[in-house]
């Protein structure tokens, strides 16, 4: 039989369709449900549906109202961002049919039969109760057809899954813009800059990510937007705060605020030194409401000072020199280069040269070609800061060195080389 697409299913279209399938009536409950399929009807978009796979972190923010987004330009691969996790999106698809139906009603819904499962609560059906009663006709329990439309049919779905955030698109956005002084801002296109809500639409993180970048590239909020330091700006800003350790005889977990920023007053703008203050202290835990210097962004710091015009020095010499130039109370220490430089004790003289991990490119295997050529041999603990931000929580630096290095033992230590 052939039917309209605005024929309804009967009761009788039912027991038909029952008797064919040679269904048996006691396993059956109340209520059937006739599912119809979507038609392609105009203004009934069937393509604004897709499906989403997620995980308990993402359930629980949907379910609490929270904020979660896609973001992506149109050259990158896009992702999805909750308040504090960023995620890769794929396409994936579903080996069978999937239809999607709404107010789809569960066996126990379909029944009026009083009689309940102990353990699960659901229908058993007429069954278990007709046999002890002995009764042995056929009872028909279906008397109610309802209609169920289905809204999509799904062939795929999108798989997230969680990775690092792509925090390279503040470097590149605010690298143009770097502040040096108000003496120099004629020099700024101001239509390059970004506010903060502008560049958190742009780059490919969560917002409390974001948070961590900024803090990460030390960039700070100038007249209401975004801007990263200039190099040689910020050490002349920083040396004038240290100097007011010895000035005033402070420890260096004992930094008044207020002092340091009424001696900068004239000198630095207010913004520009509150926001440098912020990023290189931390609340002391010894004194209360005073602060403490950051011993290993002063120490960097100082170090990418050193190291920014790719000088190679001598290991020995540039140690000296780098302890001479931190104030009194601060140590140098080889973790401190961690992204900015490397320490190569493999040569016949054992050298420090600089290597900004912002400055390498973003593909993979261009950059492992970049580091090979740099330095042949590699330890986990040297060349991670340049790999880790291409980990996953499932796929960590070492599997990716797994994959595209080799590595070998050299006097007890394991070191990666180039595979080719």
């Amino acid at each position: 039989m052939i039917y309209s697409q605005d024929y309804a299913r009967s009761i009788e279209d039912v027991r038909v369709i029952v008797k064919h399938a040679k269904l048996d009536h006691k396993n059956l409950t109340n209520t059937v449900q006739a599912i119809y399929y979507p038609q392609e009807a105009e203004g009934h978009d069937l393509g604004g549906i897709k499906l989403l796979e997620v995980d308990d972190h993402i359930l629980q923010a949907v379910e609490n109202g929270a904020e979660v987004c896609f973001k992506g330009a149109l050259n990158e691969k896009v992702v999805f961002c909750t308040e504090s996790r960023t995620y890769e999106v794929k396409e994936a698809e579903i080996s069978n049919s999937l239809l999607l139906v709404q107010n789809l009603k569960l066996a126990q819904a379909t029944s009026r039969s009083p009689i309940k499962s102990p353990k699960s609560g659901v229908n058993t059906s007429m069954d278990s109760s007709m046999e002890e009663e002995g009764f042995e006709a056929v009872v028909d329990t279906i008397d109610e057809v309802e209609r169920k439309d289905v809204v999509k049919i799904f062939h795929d779905y999108f798989e997230l899954r969680q990775v690092r955030p792509k925090y390279r698109k503040i470097i590149d956005l605010l690298r143009l813009t770097r502040y040096a002084g108000p003496e120099n801002e004629h020099l700024i296109d101001r239509s390059l800059l970004f506010r903060f809500n502008q560049l958190l639409d742009t780059v490919q993180c969560s917002k409390e990510e974001f948070h961590e970048g900024l803090k990460k590239y030390r960039a700070i909020e100038v007249e209401d937007r975004i801007r990263m330091l200039d190099i040689e700006y910020e050490y002349r800003v920083m040396t004038l705060l240290l100097a007011l350790i010895s000035e005033n005889s402070w420890d260096r977990d004992e930094i008044d605020k207020e002092i340091s920023l009424e001696s900068m007053q004239g000198i630095v703008p207010y913004e520009v030194i509150d926001g440098i203050f912020d990023v290189y202290t931390t609340p002391s835990e010894r004194v209360p409401e005073r602060y403490c210097y950051r011993e290993d962004l002063v120490g960097a710091l100082f170090a990418e000072k050193l190291l920014q015009h790719g000088l190679k020095f001598h290991i020995d010499e540039f140690l000296v020199t780098w302890q001479e130039s931190l104030p009194e109370g601060f140590e140098v220490n080889e973790q401190y280069l961690r992204g900015i430089g490397i320490i190569d004790r493999e040569g016949t003289v054992p050298c420090v040269r600089g290597l900004n991990e912002a400055d390498l490119p973003m593909n993979l295997l261009v950059r492992l070609n970049t580091l090979f050529r740099t330095k042949e041999r590699w330890n986990l603990e040297q060349i991670e800061p340049y790999i880790e931000c291409f980990a996953t929580p499932t796929v960590g630096v070492t599997s990716i060195l797994a994959k595209y290095t080799r590595s070998l033992v050299v006097k007890g230590v394991r070191m990666y080389v180039s595979k080719h």
